[in-house]
C-alpha cells in the first residue's frame, strides 16, 4: 500500500472496535489525512507459525530463493511471523523482504551421529561439546536454539534420549548466557524428565508427556508447541519401521494418546502455541489446519486463533496492532469465533503495510 489507508473493524478477542491507519508500512492510531478507507470486518494480528522450517524441503538442498517461495506460501495462508526451529540453510537473507513474513530463528538442529535426519543439522561426535555448540548456534540464530532430545536408537530399537541431564543443564546455561532460549524436539517419554528438569524454555511435539511432567511444565512456565498436523504422520512412520517393533508400537501408542495428553496439558495451564512443522513431509501454508486441530484438544475456535496470533506474538516479543508496529494483519468477513472457516478466505492480508491479497 503506497497511499495511506484507514481501517475500521472489530477486535474478535475483545469485541471492541478497532480504528487505525497504515502509512509507510506501519500502524498509526493517529489520523492520517488523505487516506482511503476500509470499513468493516474483524481484524486479527498476522498469524504466527511457531514451528516451521522454510529452509527444509524434501531432498534438502534448498536455495534462498526456494525458501523465499516457501515463506510466501505461508504468507498466502496468513502467516506473518515464523519461528524457524532449525534449518540447514541460513535464511537471514529473507529479512530483506519488507513485505514478507518476519522470522525468529534457532540456527541448525543439534543432534548426534545417526540420531536424526541426515544432513539436517550439526552432529556432535562428543556429546560433552553440546554446550559449546549451543553457544555457537545461539550466535547464529535470533534468540533460540534447538536440539534433538530423542530419536530412534537402533541399538535399543526405540526412541531414546541423546543427552545426559548434566549435558542438558550445561546446554540451558550456555543458551541463556548467550541471550537465547532453548527448545527440544521430543516425541517419546524417556527424554522429557531431564529436558524439563534442566529448565528448557519450550518443548516441541511432547507426545510423551504425563501428568507429573505437565505439572512441572506449568510450575516452570515451559511452553509447548505440539505440531498436531505433524503428529498425524506417526502411523506412516510406524508402517515403515517393521525392523524395530518396539519403536513401531511406541509411535502408534503416542499417536493414539496425543489428544488426551494435550487436552490435559491445556487444562493444567501449559502455554500452547500453534506450529505446523512445515518443511519436509508437511507442506507450507497449513497454519489454519493447525488452528483447527487445536479445537480437537479442547480449545474454542477463538482460543485456537489466539494460539496462532496474539499469544505467540507476546511470547516471541513481536508487536500486535499497536501504534508504530509493523502493519501485519488479516481482515476477515465474519467473526472467527462463530465461523472459523473465515480464516480460509480473508478479505485482506496486509504484511509490512502491503496488501498481499
Amino acid at each position: 500500500m503506497s497511499a495511506p489507508v484507514e481501517f475500521l473493524g472489530t477486535d474478535p478477542f475483545s469485541g471492541e472496535p478497532l480504528h487505525f491507519w497504515v502509512v509507510d508500512g506501519t500502524i498509526s492510531t493517529e489520523p492520517v489525512a488523505g487516506a482511503d478507507t476500509v470499513d468493516g470486518g474483524w481484524i486479527v494480528p498476522g498469524l504466527v507459525d511457531a514451528h516451521n522450517h522454510v529452509g527444509i524441503a524434501p531432498g534438502l538442498g534448498v536455495t534462498i530463493e526456494q525458501a523465499r517461495g516457501l515463506a510466501r506460501r505461508d504468507l498466502a495462508a496468513g502467516t506473518m511471523l515464523i519461528r524457524e526451529v532449525g534449518s540447514p540453510l541460513d535464511t537471514h537473507p529473507l529479512d530483506d523482504d519488507a513485505h514478507g513474513p518476519r522470522f525468529v530463528r534457532s540456527g541448525k538442529h543439534i543432534a548426534r551421529p545417526k540420531r536424526y535426519l541426515r544432513d539436517y543439522g550439526v552432529e556432535l561426535d562428543d556429546p560433552d561439546q553440546l554446550a559449546a555448540e549451543v553457544a555457537a548456534q545461539a550466535r547464529a540464530g535470533d534468540g533460540w536454539v534447538k536440539l534433538v532430545g530423542d530419536w530412534i536408537d537402533r541399538e535399543v530399537g526405540d526412541l531414546a534420549p541423546l543427552w545426559t541431564r548434566d549435558q542438558l543443564e550445561a546446554a540451558v546455561a550456555a543458551a541463556h548466557a548467550n541471550g537465547a532460549r532453548i527448545t527440544a524436539h521430543v516425541f517419546g517419554a524417556d527424554a522429557l524428565p531431564d529436558i524439563i528438569g534442566a529448565g528448557f524454555d519450550s518443548v516441541e511435539h511432547g507426545t510423551g508427556l504425563d501428568e507429573d511432567l505437565i505439572d512441572e511444565m506449568v510450575r516452570r512456565d515451559i511452553a509447548l508447541v505440539p505440531t498436531l498436523i505433524q503428529l498425524e504422520t506417526f502411523p506412516d512412520i510406524a508402517a515403515g519401521a517393521d525392523r524395530f517393533p518396539k519403536y513401531k508400537a511406541n509411535m502408534l501408542a503416542l499417536h493414539a494418546g496425543r489428544h488426551e495428553v494435550f487436552a490435559r496439558a491445556r487444562e493444567a495451564g501449559v502455554r500452547i502455541y500453534a506450529g505446523t512443522d512445515a518443511g519436509g513431509t508437511i507442506t507450507h501454508g497449513r497454519i489454519v489446519d493447525e488452528i483447527e486441530a487445536l479445537t480437537g484438544i479442547g480449545f474454542t475456535a477463538l482460543e485456537a486463533l489466539g494460539a496462532a496470533s496474539i499469544t505467540p506474538r507476546e511470547w516471541l516479543g513481536a508487536d500486535g496492532l499497536s501504534h508504530g508496529s509493523r502493519a501485519d494483519f488479516l481482515v476477515l468477513d465474519a467473526d472467527p469465533a462463530s465461523d472459523p472457516t473465515t480464516l480460509r478466505r480473508p478479505t485482506h492480508i496486509v504484511c509490512g503495510g502491503a496488501k498481499i491479497a
